[in-house]
């Protein structure tokens, strides 16, 4: 459990960073996003998904003291 409330806080600082360093740019992104076809953004959620994954396993693989 505690890795897990360790992982959901690292994801909410990296959630954060961009919204505290520009308002302005995420904003303007915002506005921009729903010009974006559906397939773009579900294959950019899918490659971030594996990307996600892949960084999970390679962490455990070669970090873990077992």
């Amino acid at each position: 459990m505690g890795l897990f409330l360790s992982a959901l806080g690292l994801m909410m600082i990296f959630e954060g960073v961009p919204y505290f360093c520009s308002p302005s740019q995420v904003k303007a992104f915002s506005q921009k996003i729903g010009e974006i076809p559906d397939q773009i953004l579900r294959f950019i959620g899918f490659a971030s998904m594996l990307a996600g994954l892949l960084i999970i396993y390679l962490g455990k693989s070669f970090f873990e003291n077992n």
